[in-house]
């Protein structure tokens, strides 16, 4: 973990295992993270990407979803830092 953020790498993973893996994080997620970064990686295809971006987007603890220049990797915003 990184000031807030928690860092999950859900390469080789297939959705299922996936989608399982980011729910456990957020729901063990304390008020100190505000910010859970996705590592799927944009080479071996954009399932995992798609996944997660569509599934996350009207999630209860999500407020919004990040692009960044990196296309491997998406963050689920789960509070604004003020």
């Amino acid at each position: 973990m990184n000031g807030g953020i928690i860092e999950i790498d859900i390469h080789g993973m297939n959705q299922y295992q996936a989608k399982t893996y980011i729910d456990s994080q957020l729901k063990k997620a304390k008020t100190n993270v505000y910010r859970l970064r996705i590592v799927h990686g944009f080479h071996q295809g954009d399932a995992l990407r798609k996944m997660v971006r569509q599934t996350y987007r009207h999630h209860p603890k999500v407020i919004k979803i990040e692009i960044g220049l990196n296309p491997g990797i998406t963050d689920l915003v789960l509070r604004n830092i003020i």
